[in-house]
């Protein structure tokens, strides 16, 4: 079972915080000793180590010189920024409006070959119509208040999503069939979103499947999210971002992937599904 993604940067500043106990206690050092030889207020150091306030650089630097590992110093302080960026919050990313946002995240796409991508509330970004693309744009600056540049920034999604015509990249899709009719824009933008799936299929770098409502769950659904090379997931909730690298966390989500790979159907009947979509539109 996934962990919830929110809660991701809290289990790896845990784990920080119990590197932090294991090198106090290696020392032979109480919290109390240590808190009264950096000047803290006792209470500062049961914080650290359980996670639940984050070390400063200070605080990292402070800590191992007192117990006598200045050695590990660099290594912790890194860990703590790669914690410090796994999980942000969409008003921090979109507070320069949304093209930056997708401009970003650019040299990521071009640089990963393999991508895995599990769409359970939209469709998937690569594979997006302008005009689907500027109706959740939209609905997203809307939602969140934030600069409106919607049209820089489909531009700017489109032009991120070459990758799926260029270079020698692979793209396994998966998406829930109720995405098919979850309407994030009028009739003809709907139209044009799932003739474009259509399209996509046909690329020799896209294997793409559809998860039929009907499917019995070997996998229930769950938050979208792609997975880069097998060595980054990028989760985007309602209030946030969340980037993962522990190898053992991507792990989970490469196993969730491979789970409803497994319910999901391709070719003719993933056709005959987004044609059945299309149908309903009258």
């Amino acid at each position: 079972m996934p962990k919830s993604p929110s809660s991701a940067a809290q289990q790896a500043r845990e784990a920080l915080g119990q590197r932090l106990r294991t090198i106090r206690k290696d020392a032979r050092i109480t919290a109390r000793a240590l808190a009264q030889e950096a000047g803290w207020h006792e209470t500062k150091c049961s914080q650290l180590q359980s996670g639940n306030r984050p070390p400063s650089e200070e605080d990292i630097r402070t800590w191992t010189r007192i117990c006598g590992a200045e050695t590990e110093a660099d290594d912790l302080i890194a860990a703590a920024r790669n914690i410090e960026g796994m999980y942000v919050e969409w008003r921090r990313l979109q507070s320069a409006g949304l093209t930056r946002l997708q401009q970003r995240k650019a040299p990521l796409f071009e640089q990963t070959r393999s991508f895995k991508i599990y769409c359970s509330n939209f469709m998937p970004g690569v594979l997006q119509e302008p005009g689907y693309i500027a109706a959740l744009f939209t609905l997203i600056t809307d939602f969140h208040g934030t600069k409106n540049d919607v049209d820089a920034a489909v531009a700017a999604r489109l032009d991120r999503s070459k990758v799926i015509r260029e270079g020698n990249h692979t793209f396994a899709i998966l998406l829930e069939e109720a995405v098919l009719r979850y309407r994030l824009g009028d009739d003809e933008v709907m139209l044009a979103q799932l003739v474009q799936l259509l399209s996509g299929m046909s690329l020799p770098s896209v294997s793409l499947g559809i998860i039929p409502e009907s499917a019995p769950r070997a996998m229930w659904p769950v938050e979208t999210f792609n997975v880069y090379d097998d060595k980054l997931v990028s989760i985007e909730l309602l209030g946030a971002q969340v980037t993962i690298t522990a190898p053992s966390e991507v792990d989970v989500y490469v196993r969730a992937f491979s789970a409803l790979s497994g319910m999901a159907v391709k070719g003719k009947a993933a056709r005959s599904l987004i044609t059945a979509a299309i149908e309903r539109l009258g």
